[in-house]
């Protein structure tokens, strides 16, 4: 209690301030007083929203200069210029809200076909991976081949007679990743089926671009920013 009391009384008592070999040091942390608070940006998750925000003006400040920053497929945010103190103003932030898909994991055949109708649009490969997949049952298969590339499953039909079945690798898909008013960018999707010790099917999307296609979603979401803000002033997008 005594230490405490102490400790309490030194805190009342004004920092000594020393200047040592033309190093300024005190005895107190000092917190700096802000001339230009900041304030919360908005959470948005479209872009329309975002542009109805800006072309608003609410909060704009006449000659001062706003960027909007697509910083990636998911992310879009609004700076201000550097103040009196160098800083920054994040005035609004937009994040899409996208289904979630479990890639680059192997997930029960169920929750894949649902997944693959729902979350992906009908372009590319789509109608021929559902094909596939929703041919192949639990316990139907009744003998798998894998060469690492190709699979081929031949699948029970009816009593006595087989089809066989072969899914090309890789596979172009186009799911929802970005924001729903651009283009959602295809890319290549390596497909694999497997079979678990109960003789459950499995299926799994695995990403084959290398993240190439954030770069063409990014390129998007800017191109939309540009072209719907185009007339204000002071204004850039970049990303």
């Amino acid at each position: 209690m005594i230490e405490k009391a102490l400790r309490y009384l030194n805190s009342l008592a004004m920092p000594n301030v020393r200047e040592i070999n033309g190093e300024t040091y005190t005895d107190k942390p000092l917190t700096r007083v802000s001339h230009h608070p900041k304030a919360d940006p908005i959470i948005l998750s479209t872009l329309t929203s975002l542009v109805e925000y800006i072309r608003s003006g609410v909060d704009r400040v006449p000659g001062v200069h706003l960027f909007v920053h697509v910083e990636s497929p998911t992310k879009v945010t609004v700076f201000s210029q550097l103040d009196a103190d160098r800083e920054r103003e994040n005035l609004a932030v937009a994040s899409p809200q996208i289904p979630f898909f479990e890639f680059n994991q192997f997930i029960d055949h169920e929750r894949f076909c649902i997944g693959l109708q729902s979350k992906f649009l009908d372009i590319c490969d789509r109608a021929l991976l559902l094909k596939f997949a929703g041919t192949v049952e639990s316990g139907s298969v009744a003998e798998y081949g894998d060469d690492g590339i190709t699979q081929k499953a031949t699948v029970k039909v009816g009593i006595a007679s087989k089809e066989a079945c072969i899914v090309p690798n890789p596979v172009e898909l186009a799911p929802y990743r970005t924001f729903a008013e651009v283009e959602q960018p295809s890319s290549s999707f390596v497909f694999r089926m497997k079979q678990d010790r109960g003789g459950e099917i499995t299926c799994g999307l695995f990403e084959a671009d290398g993240g190439a296609w954030r770069c063409d979603a990014t390129a998007y979401v800017k191109e939309f920013l540009a072209e719907a803000l185009r007339d204000i002033p002071e204004l850039f997008v970049i990303s």
